[in-house]
């Protein structure tokens, strides 16, 4: 059967190139990408394979990415427009001062390898001559505050967010952090033979930084940053502990800290961090690493503290040094810890840095490029049929009580939709920047930065703020702000095209808003309430038939093992399979309500329905080194792209319907084994 299909998809394409066609009206264009689709694969046995078979087959990760996919093929196309974009700043800088010299400053700096091979290890003398200077360990807690303060890491992590408590103002958050390696298990998993390679490695990796530095005794020192680390790791949150945002809530007054942390001048470090002025108490995520960290800074010597911190002013600034550093840096950070044997282009890197330092700068220049005037108007309306059928879908369930079912729909009401580009940019006039020195631009961009995020303490919370710019290929939900965030950048094929019937934009950039609004709803984010407030709005029996349901969850994605011995943590990644799997569900039902009663059309031998799944299955195609996905597994709440497309079709009653899937076939999944949360 859908051999025929395959084949009939295929006519349809040669119907529209002959001669005989261009008379006739202009066929409705499917956008789902054919030849992608392997007709030797049935949708009954692998849907994954089904889709993505041919694609997978004749596709290659470049030598400079550790993963390639449509997300990447997407990030390649919005780099691309933006390199365009500041070419043309670079040869058209306008004034001194003006945004547009800022990003042409940035860019041209980075590229600059002749200035910085020039420079080498010169601009960090101050700093680490500064910490070398330190002859007693009551001088560090200001030199934490200050080395923060220019974006360099430091066992804990302080900054300034709205307060789950009263979501109205904003509060100091103080977060474990300090570990160079992607997550604790690579310090403390002796068992298991490549993370420890790995760990191996970057003790060598260490070394050999501090040695380009001019530290001869690099190796001693090494070591004792790897056991500053090490310690670290013992005394942090696991990575699904972070995940309850509950126990990560614990304000603790200024003057409680000597407790909860004492051998350690939390006032001196108030003071110097800028916000012993501006606040009295701040939010603990996880006061037992602190309490952790407090015994390592009692009981570690000064000479390793000062190991560790030449170790992070290194480490912060190596992408910006000679090009020796740059290479060691990429041989450890790409090759060991993901696999990718070349480096991106200089270009490329350039581009990454100046977008991150100027990043509405560079957004608002490029939605006057590239975004279509069209395409807000036609995402929005979008938007609103899925919050439509999210209303419905509460309204209808089986397992939630009116009650709940209340508290709910006020919070779905006042879902804030934030869609290709903020209504106000940020100010970067203050930001000064030079057209040749690297490092100095480095500084400036993370003292605006710092800056920024602390004179927001005693104001308003602004609920229109947006947490990434227009150019980024990404989506969010905040629930703090009970506000989703769909960027421009992502509003463009393959994900979105406005010339496309709504079947393909569904299964691609719907899908987006019905993750993303189901996050509000997910087992972290339904813990916040209409305002952003963290409160529990459920009775105990609906939160325990959540709970239920999730645990579904879990043990299916857990079962999933994209590298021999690893398998996906379904803890970890729980929100993200609940986003997965109530946004599809989400998504077939706000495209079934488009259609207003009538059949979806049929275009190139597929159903509306099968080229909604179809197209969600392309959306996540995928392939990764196997460094880079045992890192996801180990770091990242999302489970790779091939487990989020078959794992979660497999909870759809409309997949099961489209695809004519039977007991027996290897994509049936019993009904009551089957999870939907929403």
């Amino acid at each position: 059967m859908y051999r025929t299909l395959i084949s009939a998809a295929c006519c349809a394409l040669l119907a529209l190139s002959s001669p005989s066609s261009f008379a006739e009206p202009a066929a409705p264009v499917s956008g789902i990408d054919l030849n992608t689709l392997d007709p030797a694969v049935s949708p009954k046995v692998d849907f994954y394979s089904y889709v993505n078979g041919i694609w997978a087959r004749n596709t290659e990760i470049p030598a400079d990415k550790s993963t390639w996919g449509t997300y990447t093929e997407l990030r390649e196309i919005a780099q691309r427009q933006l390199r365009a974009l500041m070419e043309d700043a670079v040869k058209h800088p306008g004034k001194a001062g003006s945004d547009t010299r800022k990003i042409a400053d940035l860019y041209t700096s980075y590229l600059d390898e002749k200035a910085r091979n020039a420079a080498g290890f010169k601009p960090l003398k101050a700093e680490l001559g500064r910490v070398s200077a330190v002859r007693d360990k009551r001088e560090l807690p200001a030199l934490f505050a200050q080395l923060q303060g220019s974006g360099v890491q430091t066992p804990f992590a302080a900054y300034v967010a709205p307060d789950a408590h009263d979501p109205d103002r904003y509060t100091i958050n103080i977060s474990q952090s300090g570990l160079g390696l992607p997550d604790r298990d690579y310090y403390l998993k002796d068992d298991d033979a490549r993370l420890k390679g790995v760990r191996d490695k970057y003790l060598q990796h260490i070394a050999t930084m501090l040695t380009m530095s001019g530290d001869r005794q690099a190796a001693a020192h090494a070591a004792q940053v790897l056991d500053i680390e090490t310690r670290l790791a013992r005394v942090q949150w696991t990575r699904v502990q972070m995940r309850d945002p509950v126990k990560s809530y614990n304000r603790v007054d200024f003057a409680q800290f000597a407790t909860l942390a004492p051998a350690f001048d939390w006032q001196a470090y108030f003071a110097a961090a800028g916000y012993a002025d501006k606040e009295t108490s701040a939010v603990v995520r996880q006061p037992g690493f602190l309490t952790g960290f407090a015994d390592t800074f009692a009981s570690v010597p000064l000479d390793a503290w000062k190991s560790y911190l030449h170790w992070r002013i290194i480490e912060s600034y190596a992408s910006y040094l000679d090009s020796a550093a740059v290479r060691e840096r990429f041989a450890f950070e790409g090759t060991t810890l993901r696999g990718v044997p070349q480096s991106e282009p200089l270009w490329q890197l350039a581009l990454k840095f100046t977008d991150g330092a100027l990043g509405d700068a560079v957004g608002k220049k490029y939605v006057a490029m590239y975004l279509p005037p069209e395409t807000r108007p036609r995402v929005m309306a979008m938007f609103d049929n899925f919050v439509a059928s999210f209303r419905d879908g509460i309204d209808h369930l089986d397992w939630m009580s009116a009650e709940t079912k209340k508290e709910a729909q006020l919070k779905l009401a006042a879902l804030k939709p934030k869609i290709a580009y903020p209504d106000r940019w940020r100010d970067y006039s203050s930001m000064t920047t030079q057209p040749r020195d690297l490092v100095a631009n480095v500084r400036a961009a993370r003292a605006w930065s710092r800056q920024y995020n602390l004179d927001k303490l005693g104001k308003p919370v602004d609920r229109d703020e947006w947490s990434m710019t227009p150019q980024t290929v990404n989506a969010s939900y905040s629930p703090a702000l009970n506000a989703i965030t769909i960027p421009a950048a992502i509003l463009q094929p393959p994900f979105f095209n406005v010339k496309a019937e709504d079947a393909v934009n569904y299964g691609l950039l719907g899908i987006t808003f019905g993750h993303e609004i189901s996050h509000a709803f997910d087992d972290s984010g339904s813990q916040y309430d209409v305002r952003g407030r963290l409160r529990d709005w459920w009775t105990p029996a609906d939160r325990a038939a959540f709970k239920a349901r999730a645990a579904g969850l879990v043990k299916q994605y857990g079962a999933y093992s994209p590298v021999p011995g690893y398998h996906i943590n379904g803890e970890l990644t729980l929100g993200e399979n609940i986003g997965d799997n109530s946004g599809l569900s989400l998504t077939y039902r706000a495209y079934q309500r488009s259609l207003g009663g009538k059949p979806s059309p049929v275009i190139d031998g597929l159903t509306g329905e099968q080229r909604l799944y179809i197209g969600f299955a392309q959306k996540w195609r995928a392939k990764l080194r196997p460094e880079a996905a045992i890192a996801q597994i180990k770091s990242d709440p999302h489970s790779p792209g091939e487990f989020r497309a078959k794992g979660t079709v497999m909870n759809q009653p409309g997949f099961y319907q489209a695809f004519d899937i039977k007991p027996g076939d290897p994509m049936y999944l019993p009904p009551e084994q089957r999870v939907l949360m929403w």
